[in-house]
């Protein structure tokens, strides 16, 4: 099936591959394994819409393959101007989910989430800022800029994002 013809795919089909199964909760050792070792030989071709569901996808069957996150990390920091809100708060979630911090992509991500964080819904607003305070990074204009952004949209806050943000912000003081 997929693991005969990954090698055969492009960066799109991978990222769609892996998120597909993440959705539905499955985590396929061996297709997850082919799966990183491919997209990190073909790391340069993934737009960041693929970097983001990549890493997303391995964070959320509880993977964090070392040589495939290094390589989403060094792309991504590359694309970072192309990455919409979705995509980064995405990428710090999947990065911090996953137990790795990448100091900078971090500061990248929050360069850039700064910039556009009037773009940002509740959801990209917390889960920005709990991957931060889950990873251990602080940057005070980051989380100044989110509180500001979360104050306008409390409306749509859900209680889940409430929560993770009022965290983040309590975690790193």
């Amino acid at each position: 099936a997929a693991t005969a013809d990954i090698w055969k795919f492009n960066s799109r089909d991978l990222a769609n591959t892996v998120w597909a199964f993440a959705t539905v909760g499955r985590s396929d050792i061996e297709l997850f394994d082919l799966a990183a070792k491919a997209a990190t030989a073909d790391i340069w071709n993934f737009s960041s819409q693929g970097l983001a569901i990549t890493v997303w996808a391995f964070a959320k069957v509880g993977r964090s393959d070392e040589e495939l996150f290094d390589s989403v990390a060094k792309a991504a920091k590359a694309d970072i101007a192309n990455f919409n809100s979705q995509e980064l708060a995405n990428t710090v979630w999947a990065f911090a989910t996953a137990g790795r911090s990448d100091e900078e992509l971090f500061d990248s991500v929050a360069k850039a989430a700064k910039a556009d964080i009037a773009n940002f819904n509740s959801q990209e607003l917390a889960n920005t800022v709990w991957a931060f305070a889950t990873a251990g990074r602080s940057d005070e204009e980051l989380f100044d800029s989110v509180a500001k952004g979360a104050k306008a949209d409390i409306a749509n806050f859900n209680s889940q994002n409430l929560a993770n943000t009022v965290w983040a912000f309590a975690k790193v003081g």
